[in-house]
């Protein structure tokens, strides 16, 4: 078990005077015992009464004491959702810095959800891991709150929304993506230009679009709201909304699809309808994932240094850990680039 570390003084006028686990414990009404259960993550607390105590150590600004922590060799590494190659170049960079301090990575997916449920921050708690790493989610207040209180640092990258200015997090340039990727496509030729969006509650999906009207308006074109479409970041939402694209009677010559897998889901729409990709069919993803240099015709898509943004994510969460205060805000955007292949090309003649 770990003692607490106190507040250093709680001021009033001229004196100053220090919070006791008794005190905590009075103003909480319950045991010392039960507000030492809950600064060591005993699971054995009913929720309500855990989250009136770790107010009050809030309030009274208690603190693990960092030399007497025992933190198991891990980090923690948390996916709204935990299928697709993308997770894949995430996990990578995790483990390469992971690998090289010595820890281990432990794999957990919060089904679809913005935010993991109170069960898996417990299990947190109870681990005591170097430190976490949200991809694409957040934390509710009783969350960080739980985390905060124990000492575990956490970093959320990609972040769905807007995670707050004293929540580090590590992100892309997502809106000069999606003007570079539209933009690629006017210069070419292209007027009528389709866009596949990802789920409106993630902020990286409207950045985006952001950057693709952008584009458009800057260029003198106009911004018709009939050629975007909503997806979900995956090939079946590719595929379906590339058919409900491509079978209108003035369709695009040219689509962004938000990402790589709903540019896969797209190639599948254009080869069903019979078009031919780049000649009928322009087409731009973003991420870069493997497969994009593999599919036919190669894509071209905006690189999102995945790989690189997670190791960011790993080391900050770590440096973060080694400091005295691991609540100093740090939000890093990591820089997109265009890379282009053979699924763009000048629009065909009608």
């Amino acid at each position: 078990m770990t003692s607490p570390q106190p507040a250093d003084t709680r001021t009033n006028g001229r004196s100053t005077q220090t919070a006791t686990l008794a005190e905590i414990a009075r103003e909480a009404g319950v045991s010392a015992p039960t507000v030492s259960k809950v600064l060591n993550g005993r699971a054995d607390v009913a929720p309500s009464t855990r989250s009136r105590v770790e107010e009050l150590l809030r309030t009274h600004g208690y603190r693990r004491r960092r030399a007497e922590a025992s933190r198991s060799p891990l980090i923690d590494l948390v996916f709204h959702e935990l299928e697709s190659a993308w997770a894949m170049e995430v996990i990578r960079g995790v483990e390469n810095v992971a690998r090289d301090a010595g820890l281990s990575v432990v794999l957990s997916e919060s089904a679809g959800r913005l935010t993991p449920g109170r069960t898996w921050a417990d299990q947190v708690a109870a681990r005591r891991p170097h430190g976490v790493i949200l991809v694409l989610s957040g934390l509710d207040e009783s969350g960080r709150a739980l985390l905060t209180s124990r000492g575990i640092p956490f970093v959320v990258m990609d972040p769905a929304g807007d995670p707050g200015t004293d929540v580090p997090s590590i992100g892309a340039t997502n809106w000069q993506g999606g003007l570079a990727a539209t933009r690629h496509l006017i210069e070419l030729g292209h007027t009528r230009i389709g866009a596949i969006s990802g789920p409106s509650r993630m902020m990286c999906s409207r950045a985006r679009v952001d950057g693709y009207r952008a584009a458009l308006e800057t260029a003198g074109l106009p911004v018709d709201p009939e050629l975007i479409v909503s997806g979900d970041f995956h090939h079946d939402a590719g595929y379906r909304q590339g058919l409900a694209l491509l079978r209108r009677e003035d369709p695009p010559t040219a689509v962004f699809a938000g990402n790589d897998l709903q540019a896969l889901g797209l190639y599948e729409a254009a080869r069903e309808l019979g078009l031919r990709v780049p000649e009928d069919l322009s087409v731009v993803g973003f991420d870069d994932l493997p497969v994009a240099r593999w599919v036919g015709p190669p894509l071209t898509t905006v690189r999102q240094p995945l790989t690189e943004m997670a190791e960011a994510a790993a080391k900050l969460v770590l440096d973060l850990g080694k400091g005295e205060d691991s609540s100093t805000a740090t939000r890093v955007e990591l820089a997109t680039s265009l890379v282009v292949r053979s699924s763009t090309a000048a629009p065909a003649v009608r």
